[in-house]
């Protein structure tokens, strides 16, 4: 028995707990009671001040929440009590805090809008819900720690580096996002893991897309222009001249082409810089369009076969397969700089400008207000004319330095 006068401690035990059916209020000490209803249920209730008034707050059933449980709860609230907090609006906002699933969906939500892929916004959120979500989908985003991340990674760390990396970088994103929007504090695990995992010792070098030596590129035009024209011929002779990306290409609508002043205006969101980029076109590509259109191009430049769509990201890149090059219709971007900076004297800001690469240095970014069309137009002219074995190339090359 304890001391008459003095507020009970630790009172009740977990047997009582169990046996106790008569309704009422039990008090095992420290304001934390068991409450009996009428109707059978029993459930933990704290009373205490907070902010100078009292409040009963609930702790949960019995049957979720054991008496060891509900005194270490009644303890913390306590505490936050005496120190000015609120115990109550602690708690709701513990509740807000979303999954790692509906923070990532949210995420992609937010970030899907500046993709300008639809298959790469699809692929972000699919790596997730592949390798993410069966571990953590459920858990809240505060609760993602580093060994969360190191076993979600290891079964594929040295199996599938590249998809570690992405799986770690994308995670990473989600957890910065939580941390800004209030979610999270502290650092973010994706910055931490690795200790725990092997070493990537097999991890091969980065892969760059194989290019065609330059010295080639005559008789890769030459095979272009064999026989009668195609779709899939006459898109690829217009990419090796212009120097374009593969989507660049096979999105090209006739409204973006001035063909009076030989220009070819790209929009800003097929840009893979997301700036509009102005391409000059040698007088080749004028005839590329003339026979598209006399292959029934009329929306598309390049079409498919699928009613207004254009042909496939993969039908170059299978027309070099089956004439035997192993380079990759990327790489001939590479050949095209290859060329540039080993057989002509244009600036390199001039060659770089022709790949619409943004400039590294900020400050000279910042200056530079020409996209130096006219001098670009000389160049594209320059390649044309060695891609097409001219004479005159090399007089062609001097007068544009």
């Amino acid at each position: 028995m304890k001391p008459a006068g003095r507020h009970p401690v630790d009172a009740l035990s977990a047997v009582q707990v169990r046996n106790i059916k008569e309704p009422g209020k039990y008090a095992d000490g420290n304001g934390l009671y068991l409450v009996v209803d009428p109707s059978g249920a029993r459930r933990w209730v704290l009373r205490t001040v907070v902010q100078g008034k009292r409040r009963d707050i609930g702790l949960g059933s019995t049957r979720l929440v054991s008496l060891a449980e509900a005194r270490t709860k009644a303890r913390d609230m306590r505490k936050l009590a005496r120190e000015g907090g609120d115990p109550l609006a602690a708690r709701r906002a513990e509740q807000a805090i979303p999954t790692f699933k509906e923070t990532a969906e949210t995420v992609h939500g937010i970030r899907a809008d500046g993709w300008r892929n639809p298959k790469h916004a699809a692929q972000w959120l699919k790596t997730l819900e592949t390798y993410a979500y069966p571990a953590i989908g459920s858990r809240r985003v505060d609760h993602v720690d580093t060994a969360d991340l190191e076993a979600i990674l290891r079964p594929i760390w040295l199996a599938k580096p590249e998809t570690a990396r992405r799986v770690r970088q994308r995670i990473g994103t989600v957890l910065d996002w939580a941390t800004t929007a209030g979610h999270r504090t502290g650092a973010n695990p994706a910055t931490l893991v690795g200790p725990g995992l092997a070493r990537q010792t097999d991890m091969k070098a980065q892969k760059h897309h194989e290019a065609l030596p330059y010295e080639e590129a005559p008789a890769l035009v030459k095979a272009l222009r064999s026989g009668p024209p195609d779709i899939t011929r006459l898109a690829l002779d217009w990419t090796l001249l212009t120097a374009a990306r593969t989507g660049e290409t096979i999105g090209t609508t006739f409204d973006e082409l001035d063909l009076s002043e030989a220009v070819w205006n790209v929009p800003a969101e097929r840009m893979k810089g997301g700036k509009p980029h102005r391409v000059p076109l040698p007088p080749r590509c004028i005839e590329i369009v003339q026979q598209a259109k006399d292959l029934g191009a009329h929306e598309h430049l390049f079409p498919g076969a699928r009613r207004g769509r254009p042909i496939s990201n993969m039908a170059m890149l299978m027309w070099m397969r089956r004439a035997g090059y192993t380079a990759t219709v990327h790489g001939l971007r590479s050949t095209f700089r290859d060329w540039a900076a080993e057989q002509t004297g244009f600036p390199r800001d001039i060659c770089e400008a022709a790949l619409a690469h943004a400039l590294k240095d900020k400050v000279e970014a910042a200056y530079r207000r020409s996209d130096l069309f006219a001098k670009r137009r000389d160049l594209m002219n320059a390649w044309a004319a060695y891609i097409e074995a001219r004479g005159d190339t090399v007089v062609q090359l001097r007068a544009a330095q």
